[in-house]
């Protein structure tokens, strides 16, 4: 019997295989206005981080504001690329069909980024009414709301439950919030991850067996 009684998933490349899609949208927008960002090392600098802050860094390097509809046009050219080209990541369905204990998914996404993905990976039905998104409470990975949030309303204790993440800055939240972690390897790019989580593990195919 699993020691944890609730498993909160993060969303984006441990549900959904949607960084890179993302991030690609996002240089692409970024170069346009002379940024001349690298879209391997976005990949790694960009990953997990929450969209101001990728906003902040691209004003930066182009040394003034960005336009005003920046953020809205992001969102319209993501969702079409999602769209066109969100997969699940490989054997996740597995596992959530699998799992006899309480789950949930806890992202910084804004909600309906998180509903569309879900749905159009097929994954929905197994988070309806589970959803907890940072633009609800404003507050954002690294900081431990989020996981907290999720945690409270499905009824459990930090101690009660699992945290399943991708990036620094989530696996930090939930350290930081007082969970424990696993984290998932398959796109960790500069091993980052195995000295800070409680646990790594590189396929979905192993998840199951250390919970």
């Amino acid at each position: 019997m699993s020691k944890y009684k609730c498993i909160i998933f993060d969303c984006d490349g441990v549900l959904i295989d949607s960084e890179s899609i993302a991030i690609k949208v996002l240089v692409d927008m970024a170069n346009n206005l002379g940024a001349n960002m690298n879209f391997e090392e976005s990949l790694i600098s960009l990953k997990g981080k929450a969209l101001n802050l990728c906003l902040d860094i691209i004003s930066k390097r182009i040394d003034k504001s960005l336009p005003i509809h920046f953020e809205q046009d992001y969102r319209i050219n993501t969702f079409e690329a999602f769209r066109q080209n969100i997969q699940p990541i490989s054997g996740i369905k597995d596992v959530v069909e699998s799992l006899d204990i309480p789950f949930c998914v806890a992202s910084s996404g804004p909600e309906n980024k998180i509903r569309l993905n879900l749905e159009i990976t097929g994954l929905l039905p197994f988070f309806e009414g589970n959803i907890f998104s940072c633009y609800a409470i404003q507050k954002w990975k690294p900081e431990p709301d989020i996981f907290l949030w999720a945690a409270q309303t499905m009824g459990f204790k930090p101690n009660e439950c699992l945290v399943i993440e991708d990036s620094v800055s989530g696996v930090k939240a939930a350290k930081s919030g007082g969970f424990d972690v696993f984290g998932y390897t398959e796109h960790d790019y500069s091993n980052e991850l195995e000295d800070i989580a409680t646990s790594t593990f590189g396929s979905m195919g192993k998840l199951l067996d250390m919970i």
